[in-house]
């Protein structure tokens, strides 16, 4: 089994990597980083990562060219199971509002908007507690009150409740984990989760959708 990791300069891509190699070793998958639209497209897992400004990732992703249309075909099309990270996962939504309005994926309904905590520091960052709130196979094993490791100052607001997986709480609910079908996200990066993150990487590379 192949796992792609997506490389388009806006992700951790080395703990990243090193994280789903590990998990890749037990589940006898071959983590590779990639640029290459074809390589993505040959692929038996997809994972975006994503770092910094939604507006940022979203332009660096379209300008790898025919990045965009392969992860459509291979996602939407033929069902390869797909994991976004962080930013990853919010580009997943209908529409970003940070600096500017910027389209998404719109794989899953939704908005990027701004963590509203006036009492608490933004960025949402360090560990913080998941609640589960809809059972899924990325995350067999991890249970409510299990640590996870954020850093955004933004939160994707589904329009579906059923995609709402996990949140925390961090001055009122915080989405954790979205999904539906064969797509999954989670707001927080597993690569820096410690053993509830590598259980989720553990689980995606298994899950058969």
């Amino acid at each position: 089994m192949r796992v792609a990791l997506v490389d388009y300069d806006s992700g951790n891509l080395h703990s990243a990597e090193k994280a789903f190699a590990l998990m890749g070793r037990e589940t006898g998958a071959e983590v590779i980083v990639t640029s290459d639209p074809e390589t993505v497209r040959a692929a038996d897992r997809i994972v975006l990562p994503g770092d910094g400004a939604f507006p940022a990732c979203r332009a660096a992703l379209d300008a790898v060219p025919g990045m965009v249309e392969v992860l459509r075909e291979a996602v939407l099309d033929r069902g390869v199971p797909f994991m976004g990270i962080c930013v990853g996962m919010q580009m997943l939504a209908d529409l970003g509002h940070e600096y500017r309005e910027t389209e998404g994926l719109g794989w899953i309904g939704g908005e990027i908007d701004a963590i509203r905590a006036p009492d608490l520091k933004v960025p949402h960052m360090g560990w913080n507690d998941l609640a589960v709130l809809n059972p899924h196979p990325v995350l067999e094993g991890i249970a409510s009150g299990d640590h996870a490791y954020f850093v955004h100052s933004w939160q994707f607001r589904v329009t579906d409740p059923a995609h709402l997986l996990a949140s925390a709480d961090y001055g009122g609910p915080v989405t954790a984990v979205v999904g539906r079908d064969n797509i999954v996200g989670t707001q927080f990066h597993p690569e820096k989760s410690q053993d509830v993150g590598l259980r989720i990487i553990a689980n995606f590379l298994r899950w058969k959708p």
